[in-house]
């Protein structure tokens, strides 16, 4: 519930109070007041969060008229006296119109943004060169690409250009920054290779898009439920949102100073399908909450441009997802590394011969040899009674598990290099 403070010249706020009324508002007030130009008629009342918007439509473009409330919500309270436990838990959604005036605050400053944007990507280029996921989380938090992502989403969903072009400006430079920060400080300190961490980074999953569209649907949904009806914080949501953000912008950034394209075109690749998918998802959830181009108040949407954004973003994602599909292993990396990994088990455990004992499979560099190369480390232990060598059983695993790779159709030349191990005290076979 909100509680909004409404002026308007003298002899109108009879006026104003019916309409309120009509919008069960409670607890209502109206008292003369002084103003700059003469006397006013101040009205206070409590209205539930849903209401705030069509209150102010009814009110349309009243001579003098003055209306503020606070973000945060209130108890209002009303006779009788043993209703309040029900009052309370009418816990209803934010009005359109508080979303959008939101929407707008949120990206006034520059400085800050910028600020953080740069803080973002240092601590992100720290976390990459270092090889620490614990500082990959902190650029996360820091990182403020929340907000322009939901801005994004809202001009989406009220087809407004205005807010839609702030809301790119914001991305673009905020990205930018972060990339150049990364970039500038692997020149400035003569960085020649890339670290674990950026190859893990720059592993894309066939699942990507699943990503920014939960992100987009929870940040929409953050901002529209009243504060008091969320069990989940903005900076949770925040930090969703800039999951897969922050660490890819680092990585281009990185990437870009060692000639490494291949990383830069994945953690390209993420970031496109990531804004793409957040705002998909968001405009969709703030379009069911209620925000449209249609209202009697801040007309600045179009219905036209509303709906070619929503479309413009499913078409460029499902361009990304065609290309990523169609570009096998390249952008599905992390996905055939784990698929590979459960068929390398499945070859050790089908050859009746040993168990595995650890698996390691993973991607080398972009285009060794002209060839997209698959790594497999395969650690085996002999089963008791084997009588094969373990230099004949180690050839043996080598060739089947590189012949079940290839029938799967990976796309990848696959080397696998297995280590037969034996029990402690001796062996279980004769050589």
């Amino acid at each position: 519930m909100r509680q909004l403070h409404i002026q308007v010249p003298h002899g109108q706020g009879e006026r104003v109070a019916e309409v309120a009324r009509k919008h069960a508002a409670s607890n209502l007030a109206m008292m003369e007041v002084a103003g700059a130009d003469g006397p006013l008629d101040w009205v206070i009342a409590h209205v539930s969060n849903d209401r705030v918007g069509k209150l102010l439509d009814d009110l349309g473009e009243m001579p003098g008229l003055h209306v503020s409330w606070g973000p945060q919500g209130v108890f209002a309270l009303r006779p009788p006296s043993d209703e309040p436990p029900a009052q309370v838990t009418e816990v209803a959604p934010r009005s359109p119109v508080e979303v959008f005036l939101g929407a707008l605050q949120s990206i006034g400053s520059w400085k800050g943004f910028l600020g953080y944007a740069v803080a973002s990507g240092l601590v992100a280029w720290v976390g990459l060169f270092t090889n620490s996921p614990v500082l990959l989380i902190a650029a996360m938090l820091i990182a403020p690409y929340a907000a322009p992502a939901m801005v994004l989403a809202v001009g989406t969903a009220r087809g407004d250009p205005a807010l839609l072009a702030r809301a790119l400006g914001r991305y673009g430079a905020s990205l930018a920054a972060a990339i150049a920060v990364s970039a500038g400080l692997s020149l400035a300190l003569g960085q020649e290779i890339a670290t674990p961490q950026m190859a893990s980074a720059s592993q894309v999953s066939s699942l990507i898009v699943l990503l920014p569209l939960v992100a987009g649907a929870a940040g929409a949904l953050n901002l529209v439920r009243s504060e008091r009806d969320s069990l989940v914080s903005g900076a949770a949501v925040g930090v969703l949102v800039a999951a897969s953000l922050a660490p890819q912008a680092g990585l281009i950034g990185m990437a870009a100073t060692l000639g490494r394209w291949d990383m830069v075109k994945a953690g390209a690749f993420v970031l496109l399908v990531q804004l793409a998918g957040i705002n998909l998802a968001g405009a969709l959830v703030f379009r069911a909450a209620g925000l449209s181009p249609a209202g009697v108040r801040y007309q600045r949407g179009s219905a036209l441009v509303s709906l070619g954004t929503l479309a413009g973003s499913a078409v460029v994602l499902a361009a990304l997802l065609a290309w990523q599909f169609s570009s096998v292993p390249e952008l599905q990396r992390a996905s055939l590394s784990r698929r590979a990994a459960a068929e390398v088990r499945q070859a050790v455990e089908q050859s009746g011969l040993a168990d595995p004992v650890e698996v390691n499979v993973r991607f080398t560099r972009a285009q060794i040899a002209g060839q997209d190369t698959l790594l497999g480390v395969i650690y085996v232990q002999r089963k008791p009674g084997t009588l094969v060598p373990a230099d004949v059983l180690r050839h043996r695993l080598s060739r089947d598990i590189q012949a079940r790779l290839q029938d799967q159709q990976f796309g990848v030349t696959p080397l696998i290099d297995v280590t037969v191990l034996e029990r402690p005290g001796g062996t279980d076979t004769a050589e």
